[in-house]
């Protein structure tokens, strides 16, 4: 099993966390997954903005809208 030395606004944190009476491997697992979650869409959002502002990319966006406007529903 790993450990973590928690720091005290960590331990702060996790005891917050653990006052409704889960345990701290509950609450520990799921603010990993909610940090992955939001690690990744960290990633998203720096790419999205990457893409954004390149202007080959933008105008092959652009052309694809064009070539497939009429499959849009409104």
């Amino acid at each position: 099993m790993s450990t973590v030395d928690l720091d005290a606004k960590a331990e702060k944190a996790l005891n917050e966390l653990t006052s409704d009476g889960r345990s701290a491997t509950e609450a520990v697992r799921e603010a990993l997954i909610i940090a992955q979650r939001l690690h990744r869409m960290e990633l998203a959002r720096v790419a999205a903005e990457r893409l954004a502002g390149d202007p080959a990319d933008r105008a092959e966006a652009e052309a694809i809208m064009r070539d497939t406007g009429h499959l849009r529903a409104w």
